[in-house]
């Protein structure tokens, strides 16, 4: 099989394509020949030594793919052979073959591409996690989605229009015809204004209720001015930490230093009524049954017309590097695959 690996820690020409033997599926295993594997934000930032989850470097990391089942192991049934599914991958995904327990293995809706399922799982199960499993939106609440324009931006776009609730969203100018035409209420470009104030005007000075960001440093600590009482302050990233093709020691401290430590204590978050939930998708790989569950209730909602994954561009193996770079380089609108 062909893979992508990290090589070493360094900008995005570290990534290259090796060769390794096929694997073989174990028990209650599937084993998928992949047509699209989903990029993410994480992967940049394990690139470049900054994700402390990623296996340790040289290595092959990926969270979900898309493909179709060729061989099963004990416990599987063979009519599973020839499915197409999507997956989720606890690393591994930027291969041409990958194997996953069968739980994680979900059929494809009729009409869903490669491409377009590649980019479900992780972007859409993180926002569902972050507005329902945890948030626990309801209809009228004002929600400030970071990153609008980007992949978990664009799931969360789609549950908020689901929930009922009204959006705001940081993203660049460029971008917000997009981001308007997929259902967000109120765009505010974040270089050009200072998206604190912008979100004080915008709610006539009420706050939001919840704030989804990936961002961290300074950023959390403007979120928890921004929050209504009961509002709730989602971390779901630190892409801070990543300014530059290369990890910046000096980028790091300051994102550190920015952190609210005195605010998110118990003490303060009691005297103000709010809360910080932290949520890390990579660390829900032991509730299956959960993920499954909340997986069917996206993949229904797709069948509805309500959920629109949508890929912004596809590189091949041989052109990863230029993907990390076009991601990192904050170009996508939507997800970012790559193709054997």
């Amino acid at each position: 099989m062909r893979q992508v690996w990290i090589t070493k820690v360094g900008p995005p020409e570290t990534l290259a394509v090796r060769e390794a033997p096929d694997p073989s599926p174990g028990p209650k295993e599937v084993r998928i020949r992949v047509e699209a594997s989903g990029i993410n934000f994480a992967d940049v930032m394990a690139r470049q030594g900054l994700y402390p989850d990623a296996p340790k470097i040289p290595c092959v990391v990926g969270y979900e793919v898309a493909g179709t089942i060729d061989a099963v192991g004990s416990g599987v049934t063979g009519s599973r052979v020839g499915e197409a599914v999507l997956a989720l991958t606890r690393f591994g995904g930027y291969s041409d073959t990958v194997v996953v327990p069968e739980a994680l293995a979900v059929a494809r809706p009729p009409g869903l591409t490669a491409q377009a399922a590649a980019a479900i799982p992780v972007n859409y199960l993180t926002a569902y996690q972050m507005l329902f499993g945890m948030a626990g939106i309801k209809r009228g609440d004002r929600i400030l989605i970071h990153q609008a324009a980007g992949g978990v931006g664009l799931a969360a776009i789609d549950l908020c229009r689901i929930a009922g609730a009204e959006t705001y969203g940081t993203a660049s100018a460029s971008k917000h015809e997009f981001v308007r035409s997929r259902g967000l209420d109120q765009p505010i470009d974040y270089h050009t204004k200072d998206y604190e104030t912008e979100v004080r005007r915008l709610t006539g000075g009420r706050g939001v209720h919840v704030i989804l960001d990936p961002i961290g440093g300074n950023s959390w600590t403007k979120g928890l001015r921004l929050l209504a009482p009961t509002g709730r302050l989602v971390c779901f990233g630190l892409s801070a930490l990543s300014a530059g093709r290369e990890r910046s020691i000096l980028t790091t401290l300051r994102t550190l230093a920015a952190i609210p430590w005195l605010q998110v204590n118990p003490l303060s978050l009691m005297s103000t009524n709010k809360g910080v939930l932290g949520v890390n998708l990579g660390h829900m790989w032991d509730q299956l049954e959960m993920l499954a569950g909340w997986l069917d209730q996206i993949l229904t909602w797709y069948g509805e017309g309500k959920v629109r994954p949508h890929v912004d561009r596809a590189f091949s193996f041989a052109d990863a590097p230029a993907a990390h770079a076009y991601i990192q380089d904050r170009k996508n609108v939507g997800k970012v695959v790559l193709v054997p």
